[in-house]
C-alpha cells in the first residue's frame, strides 16, 4: 500500500505539530510539538478545553487572593494555562513540548531567564521532567544568552524568530558554551529540519 505524504516526510525528518488543536495531534501523531500564545488563546476557546481554563483561572485567583487585580490573575493564569496544555500535549506525544517565554520580554535576558526557570518548575510540580520540555525564546541578542546560561542549567531551548544569518551565527557561537552531546543533538534536528534554525 503506498505511503501518504505525511509517512513519506516521516522518513526524512522529525514531524513537529505546531498547534495547540490536541485532536489534531490524536489524528496526526507528531514527534514533537510547540505552542505559542495565539495558538493557547486559539485552543483556550474551544469548548472542549474549557475545564481546563475555568480551572487554571479559579486556581491562579485563589492563591493571588481577592486583592489581587485582574491584570495580576490573567498573567499568572495564562503562564499556567500554557503549562496545562503542555502536559495534556506531553499525554499525546512521545517527545517534547516548547512552551514560550513572553515575547515581551525578548529583550530582557534576566526576565527571560526568571520566566524559563518558572515554567521549568511548573512542569516539575505536574511531575514532567525538564527533558521533556523546550523553552521557546525569541532569537534577540538578550534571547541567546538567555538559552546560553539555561542550556548550561540542563533546560534545553527552541530559539525562535531566526530571520538572518547574523543571529543564527550567534546562536552558533552559543553553543560552543555547551556540552557536546547538548550541541550534537541540537545539530541532528536542526539538520532534520528543512529551515535554518537554531533549536535544542
Amino acid at each position: 500500500m503506498p505511503k501518504n505524504l505525511l509517512e513519506q516526510l516521516r522518513q526524512y525528518t522529525v514531524v513537529v505539530a505546531d498547534t495547540g488543536d490536541m485532536e489534531a495531534m490524536e489524528k496526526f501523531h507528531p514527534q514533537d510539538a510547540t505552542t505559542n500564545p495565539s495558538l493557547i488563546t486559539a485552543a483556550a476557546q474551544m469548548p472542549q478545553y474549557q475545564p481546563i481554563v475555568d480551572g487554571v483561572l479559579t486556581d491562579a485567583h485563589k492563591e493571588l487572593g481577592d486583592g489581587a487585580s485582574d491584570k495580576d490573575v490573567a498573567n499568572l493564569a495564562f503562564k499556567r494555562l500554557a503549562v496545562a496544555f503542555g502536559k495534556k500535549i506531553l499525554a499525546i506525544i512521545p517527545g517534547r513540548v516548547s512552551t514560550e517565554v513572553d515575547a515581551r520580554l525578548s529583550y530582557d535576558t534576566e526576565k527571560s531567564i526568571e520566566m524559563a526557570r518558572d515554567i521549568i518548575g511548573m512542569y516539575a510540580k505536574e511531575g514532567i521532567g525538564k527533558d521533556r520540555v523546550l523553552i521557546k525564546i525569541a532569537s534577540t541578542w538578550e534571547g541567546i544568552r538567555a538559552a546560553e546560561v539555561l542550556e548550561k542549567e540542563g533546560i534545553h531551548c527552541n530559539l525562535t524568530l531566526l530571520f538572518g544569518m547574523r543571529a543564527r551565527r550567534s546562536c552558533r557561537l552559543s553553543w560552543a558554551a555547551s556540552s557536546t552531546g547538548t550541541r550534537r543533538t541540537r545539530a541532528r534536528i536542526t539538520k532534520a529540519r528543512t529551515i535554518p534554525a537554531c533549536s535544542r
